[in-house]
């Protein structure tokens, strides 16, 4: 089976099998489709529709609307944007009658039974057109109960709506109106003015006239005496020729107004005028305002000067934000604040508008997240960028990791603050498996060995706790998959997972010093040997499945790739009299000796090893050139000739069939789940253009076979 591209569009057709050449393609082509991208800021409140720890939308409108009587009814409106038609799933658990509809047709509606087990979920698969989606949903007041609990099917997946209405567009959430008739329909249409709609839309968006009536400090924050907030714009002048700018600042109580972090005008309270000199460009303008325990609030006018918010607030015209309170000694740090990636005191910015919040969204589908995907493409993209000399790349995977560290308290703090759903940090924060850290976790320390990173030992720390500590295992230490949010996996353990703990110990025993990281990842081998070896092939099953007490004996590709990249990665590190050092070695024989009889002719290995009507997959064949050539460069592989052969040829393979001229990486298995019958994953497991699963590793297997070149060459 082929992955039915043009092969005159091959790298081979053009630059023949050189690997530094196919993997410049591939890193060049990564990053160009992958460009750096910021967080995007949104509005947020947390009243009325949530979401909560299983990153699914909570309602209960009978604490909304307590007054409300049977066949009351509220409708929610939301809308969902697709880069294409497609379906996605949502679990549904209704209080009382609901009905979903999307882009205008019934997609699910509860019914009796429905109702009557509100504990137990509906999984429901809904089609979604290209573009922005209508989803709304109808909500039916019984003695049952009134709302729901509904949203993204797989545990933690970081799938949110935005609020469809002019004033709030690029708000997470939903709008909902007051209570209506069961036989209201409403007149709705996605970008439309609230106040164009015949009925209130909730939650609140506007403050009540007599809050109007207070400082805008007061309205947020009370009055606490004697403690400073901090309100933040930035500020742009366009005059190349004036460069004198008057500004009016009208203040209830002290204030001081900084531009760039420089104080520039500092007042005991009333209204004044004053000139600041600057040049042509943006400004960051900052007001620092002290409560004395009345009203409290300011306002700044500048003339000549076009106002916007720092952060490019979605959801909001507001251009200020605003930070506090802080007690009076508390010095200020400007920069920590700027940059939006920091909790200032146990506070972050809001918004001048009841219960509003800025919440920061990493909308970009690869730059700056965190996952075990991207764990094994940085770990390529990196030493891709080391063997080129590239240091664009080098800076590209800095800037990605970086970022990383840098949101990871904020994260944790956002998931306490608003009741468990981030959107940074969706796996760190809500960490329940060996795939929420150890891959990219063990990249985040290579790349910090190998180019240096700031505060890295807080977050390396925190997985080493989680794995070493927390992480669920059996009786002999075997990690396995217990209680997940991703209820299939439970009570399984996967090939997979030794990939997801071992090079991270492996390079967490380098990074503390402490050996007992390594006996932990070499004892791991041994207790997923015992449970997932197929001795009759000497290759391993993908899952062990404790429901039914046994193994599937099914061996994935990918996951049989997994098991010989991660002990090629621990063994470089393993203490050479280490007491499992020379089991670990003899295993890494059998194994290789099991795949080597299973590589086809043209040079590949299959999707299912034993199964060649399966589709040869690229990232497996990746893992065992890369597996068998340390094998051979760190002398641990008996008979080396064959597997030299066996190198080769699955090169010329690759570089022939799975990559094409542009930098394209086919026939890489998309993530998995599992199964008893090889039919799932030869032919519902497909695999996935530019996969991240499989991208990295292709680069790591061509970086393998110039340092076998080199090593034979000497």
């Amino acid at each position: 089976m082929g992955y039915y591209f043009d092969d005159s569009l091959s790298i081979n057709a053009y630059e023949g099998t050189d690997p530094k050449k196919i993997i410049s393609s591939l890193a060049y082509r990564y990053v160009g489709q992958n460009l750096k991208h910021g967080l995007y800021y949104r509005a947020y409140t947390n009243n009325g529709i949530v979401r909560t720890t299983d990153y699914r939308y909570i309602v209960d409108f009978n604490k909304i609307y307590p007054e409300s009587k049977d066949k009351d009814c509220v409708w929610a409106f939301t809308k969902f944007y697709s880069g294409g038609k497609s379906s996605f799933g949502w679990d549904i658990n209704c209080f009382g009658p609901m009905t979903v509809y999307v882009n205008g047709e019934v997609a699910y509606k509860s019914d009796i039974f429905k109702e009557r087990y509100s504990e137990t979920a509906t999984r429901v698969f809904m089609e979604v057109e290209e573009g922005w989606n209508d989803i709304r949903i109808q909500f039916k007041k019984t003695k049952a109960g009134f709302g729901g609990w509904f949203g993204t099917w797989i545990g933690k997946w970081d799938m949110y709506t935005l609020m469809p209405t002019k004033e709030r567009d690029g708000q997470e959430g939903f709008v909902f109106t007051e209570l209506v008739g069961d036989d209201y329909v409403p007149e709705f249409e996605i970008g439309m003015s609230e106040s164009d709609f015949d009925k209130k839309l909730y939650p609140v968006k506007d403050w009540s006239a007599d809050e109007m009536k207070k400082g805008q400090l007061t309205r947020m924050f009370g009055t606490p005496a004697n403690r400073y907030a901090i309100g933040y714009t930035r500020a742009f002048f366009d005059d190349i020729k004036d460069t004198a700018h008057k500004m009016t600042l009208d203040t209830k109580g002290a204030a001081t107004v900084y531009i760039n972090k420089k104080e520039v005008f500092s007042t005991n309270g009333g209204k004044e005028t004053f000139t600041v000199t600057l040049p042509f460009g943006e400004y960051d303008v900052f007001v620092k305002c002290l409560c004395d325990g009345s009203d409290w609030g300011y306002t700044l006018t500048c003339y000549d000067a076009k106002l916007e918010s720092p952060a490019l607030v979605k959801g909001t015209d507001d251009v200020w934000m605003y930070i506090g309170t802080f007690s009076a000694d508390f010095e200020f740090p400007f920069d920590d604040a700027k940059d939006m990636n920091h909790v200032i005191d146990n506070t972050y910015w809001r918004l001048d508008a009841p219960d509003t919040f800025v919440r920061p969204y990493n909308a970009n589908e690869y730059f700056g997240h965190w996952n075990y995907p991207l764990g094994v493409t940085l770990y390529g993209l990196l030493h891709t960028a080391i063997l080129l000399g590239a240091e664009d790349l080098k800076q590209y995977i800095s800037d990605h990791v970086q970022l990383c560290i840098d949101t990871f308290d904020y994260a944790l703090w956002d998931k306490e603050q608003y009741g468990g759903a981030t959107g940074i940090h969706n796996l760190l924060t809500s960490i329940d498996s060996l795939d929420d850290c150890g891959s990219f976790a063990s990249m985040m320390l290579e790349v910090h060995k190998q180019l240096g990173l700031r505060d890295v030992k807080k977050v390396a720390d925190y997985v080493g706790d989680y794995i070493f500590n927390h992480q669920s295992r059996l009786e002999d230490g075997a990690f396995f998959r217990k209680e997940m949010m991703h209820h299939f996996h439970n009570q399984t353990m996967w090939a997979d997972d030794l990939y997801m703990s071992v090079p991270f110990l492996t390079r967490y025993y380098k990074f503390t010093g402490d050996q007992k990281y390594a006996d932990d990842a070499a004892n791991q081998f041994f207790g997923f040997k015992k449970r997932l070896f197929m001795p009759e092939e000497n290759i391993m099953s993908h899952v062990y499945d404790f429901k039914y007490d046994t193994k599937t004996n099914v061996p994935w590709g990918r996951g049989n790739g997994w098991v010989v990249f991660s002990m090629t990665e621990l063994l470089e590190e393993l203490p050479e009299d280490h007491p499992k050092r020379n089991d670990l070695i003899e295993f890494l024989n059998v194994l290789c000796e099991g795949y080597l009889k299973l590589q086809d002719e043209q040079g590949m290995w299959h999707q299912v090893l034993n199964d060649w009507e399966s589709y040869p997959e690229t990232s497996c064949t990746s893992m065992f050139i890369y597996a068998f050539s340390r094998g051979i460069r760190f002398g641990w592989l008996k008979n080396p000739e064959k597997y030299v052969k066996s190198i080769y040829k699955a090169w010329e393979a690759i570089s022939k069939i799975s990559v094409d001229h542009a930098g394209n990486v086919y026939g890489v298995c998309r993530g998995s789940e599992f199964s008893f019958i090889p039919d799932y994953y030869k032919y519902d497991l497909t695999w996935r253009l530019n996969d991240t699963h499989g991208t990295g590793i292709v680069m790591l297997a061509g970086i393998e076979v110039v340092r076998l070149g080199d090593f034979l060459a000497k």
